[in-house]
């Protein structure tokens, strides 16, 4: 099956921030468990614009499937595990 890239990038997004520490590098003002990666963290993983990766990064935010905590000047974004499971629970009824 084949998945266009934007829908492939939040996909990965959401495999990444399953396990950050294992994806990204180690940040200076926030835990990467605890507080999730910011955007530029994410697009240079991606390999893509900030403003790119802000677009994936904010419509996950609107389906629910991501949180964001703002520290300092930046937003970081982690995963949203009830949510997840909410939508999984639904794909798996059929929807």
């Amino acid at each position: 099956m084949l998945r266009n890239t934007t829908s492939a990038s939040r996909l990965d997004i959401l495999h990444w921030l399953k396990d950050p520490a294992a994806h990204f590098p180690p940040q200076r003002h926030a835990d990467l468990a605890g507080d999730g990666v910011t955007v530029r963290a994410v697009a240079a993983k991606l390999g893509v614009s900030r403003r790119v990766a802000g677009a994936q990064l904010d419509l996950l935010v609107r389906l629910g499937l991501l949180r964001t905590k703002r520290i300092r000047y930046r937003v970081y974004y982690r995963r949203d595990e009830i949510r997840i499971a909410e939508v999984a629970r639904m794909f798996e009824k059929g929807w």
